[in-house]
């Protein structure tokens, strides 16, 4: 494992989008487990995108339910599958206390692998589904900045809050979630010197108590890793990276940002306090 970026382990630092149940951790997953833990990590929020892998991060959760919750959700990629027997599914699953959140949902007009209409019409029926159970939003963005800003301005009053995961946008788009007081995610795209600059005047500008960070492993490794993993597989264990090229960026302590992402997690996930245990 690279050493890490600070003299010691900085906690509590708690992950808020992990893709546990994706077919790269399947041989060794408590073994990035432990790794996360010795790196710092005491909590994650384990993404589901389909209700597959939402129910299969549900199990996982219930292995570690003192640091582990889930997400229940159809991602945009996948939109083409909304139909009542799914929209029933995932709510069922968001009737469990350990599943944090309605998502991973939103809008891709990047790769469109689901059409716009396909896409509009299942984040709709999420957002009717984050209304009627009073969880908040994991939200996913691309290209589609000003759909979803008008999307979600009209549903705003009904949802108990939400943050867009992973944020590669642009200025206008950011302050867009802002004013609807949403928490914007980052990742190890902001340690991308070549498609990520563009964030970097942004970040200091973002209320601390609005900032959340991630690594959305298995992807997204931070570039400024040192050395790098043979597979190019990105880990929660490396989520301290992440932190220290935001620290950098605000000019703020490590230990204090660690701090506020996770009460900030805590705040908008109703995560119990064993996430922020610090050891």
């Amino acid at each position: 494992m690279a050493l890490l970026p600070f003299s010691e382990p900085l906690r509590p630092l708690v992950d808020i989008g992990v893709n546990l149940t994706d077919k790269a951790f399947a041989k060794d997953l408590p073994e990035v487990l432990e790794k996360a833990r010795l790196a710092g990590v005491t909590g994650m929020l384990l993404t589901g995108t389909d209700v597959q892998t939402s129910e299969a991060a549900l199990q996982l959760v219930e292995e570690d339910p003192l640091s582990l919750r889930s997400t229940a959700g159809v991602h945009p990629h996948q939109a083409s599958c909304w139909n009542d027997e799914v929209g029933a599914h995932i709510r069922a699953l968001l009737k469990s206390p350990n599943v944090a959140a309605v998502g991973e949902t939103g809008l891709d007009f990047n790769r469109n692998f689901s059409t716009p209409e396909e896409q509009k019409k299942a984040f709709e029926a999420q957002l009717e589904l984050a209304a009627e159970t009073g969880k908040p939003l994991f939200i996913h963005e691309r290209d589609a900045g000003e759909t979803l800003l008008d999307i979600l301005k009209s549903w705003r009053d009904d949802l108990a809050g939400g943050v867009v995961h992973c944020f590669t946008g642009e200025r206008k788009s950011l302050f867009g979630y802002l004013d609807l007081d949403l928490y914007v995610g980052f990742t190890g795209w902001i340690c991308d010197e070549r498609r990520g600059t563009h964030l970097w005047p942004l970040l200091p500008s973002i209320p601390e108590q609005r900032l959340l960070i991630e690594t959305d492993a298995p992807w997204l490794l931070p570039r400024t890793l040192k050395p790098k993993p043979k597979k190019g597989r990105n880990e929660p264990a490396y989520l301290p990276w992440v932190l220290a090229k935001l620290a950098e960026i605000r000019q703020q302590a490590p230990a204090q940002l660690a701090l506020q992402t996770s009460r900030n997690a805590q705040t908008l996930f109703n995560l119990p306090d064993s996430f922020l245990m610090e050891t």
